[in-house]
Order: structure tokens, then sequence, then C-alpha cells
């Protein structure tokens, strides 16, 4: 799929997600996953206006988050394409700097899964919020949310361990492990609360 996944019509992008190439893969899908979630939690926050003084501030906040990690499902595919060039192809890099670039070019890799790990986190625990707070008759709908957002931080957070092929001492696994903690500890706070 040439161009950016944000302007394909949704068929078209599973399509594209389902097809044989490397990209769109995991990461793009957990980018789309958080920018729904942030989605479903504008919806619940502007459905809660009279229901909670601060749902208008919520909105603001759920439209940021959207706009802050949709794009990340094209730079995403991006990243991961440039990293498995140079994987596949060392050769095509100078021999003097090959393990330097290599490094450089799954480092950027992760870096973009990160983001998202980090976006899904923060919305999981903004989701719970509004599943506490909001209008009870749409608060199923943030509790959805907030389950997105968790799988959306886990896929992320795997993704960012298997990109930089690290180990347990390595501070961006630990980091993206307590977002994972995190994500589940909100999602769990907003199952709870919309029983």
């Amino acid at each position: 799929m040439a161009g950016d996944l944000l302007d394909a019509p949704l068929r078209d992008f599973l399509d594209t997600l389902s097809g044989k190439g490397p990209a769109p893969g995991g990461g793009s899908a957990a980018a789309i996953a958080v920018a729904m979630a942030a989605g479903l939690v504008t919806m619940v926050a502007r459905a809660s206006k009279e229901h909670w003084d601060e749902a208008g501030g919520v909105v603001g906040q759920a439209e940021a988050f959207r706009a802050r990690v949709a794009p990340l499902a094209q730079a995403d595919a991006d990243a991961y394409v440039a990293a498995l060039g140079a994987l596949r192809d060392p050769e095509q890099l100078e021999e003097r700097y090959r393990d330097q670039k290599l490094q450089a070019a799954l480092a950027k890799a992760a870096e973009i899964p990160q983001r998202i790990a980090e976006a899904g986190c923060d919305l999981a625990c903004l989701a719970a919020l509004v599943v506490e707070r909001g209008n009870p008759e749409v608060r199923v709908d943030a509790a959805a949310a907030a389950i997105l957002a968790e799988s959306g931080t886990r896929v992320a957070a795997k993704l960012v361990e298997t990109n930089l092929g690290a180990t347990d001492d390595d501070p961006r696994v630990r980091h993206v492990r307590m977002l994972v903690d995190v994500a589940a500890d909100a999602s769990q706070r907003a199952l709870a609360a919309a029983q």
C-alpha cells in the first residue's frame, strides 16, 4: 500500500495488514488499536458532559492522544521496513560502520513502538478514569477503550523487546514492561468499574 495508512479505507488497511509484505505489522496494528481506544474515550467523555465536570478536558486529552498515536502506524511501518532492509542486506552498509548502522536501525524500529506503548498506557489510565466517573450508560465503551489501549501497549512493548534483542537490564525493556503493568492495572480497574 503506497501512501499513508491513515488515508486508506479500513478495508484496504486490513487487506494490506494481511498481505505478504512485512509491513504494516504488529506495531501499526498496535498504534491503530490505541488510536481507536482514544476515539472511544472521546465519545464517552462527550456523552458524559452532563454527568462529570471534567469531561470536556478529557475530550481534549483523548483527542490529543489520538492525534499523537495514529500517525505512528505509518511511522512504525516505515521504520520496520528500513530496519529489515539493513538486516537483510548488510553489505549495502560500509563495513566499518555496519554494526553501528544495524544497531541504529533496530533502535529506531524500537523507538516507535515505545512511543505507542507510552501512549497506550496513558490512555488505558484515562479510560479507567472515564469508566469510573463518566456517564454510566456508555461506560462499557470506555472499558473497551481501556482493553484496546492495554492490548496496544502489550504489543508495542513486545516489539520493543524483540527489535532491541535486549536483555532484562536494558532500561528501555524495563520501561515498557512497567508500562504494560500499569496499563493492565488500569484495564482491570476499568472492567471492575463497568460491572
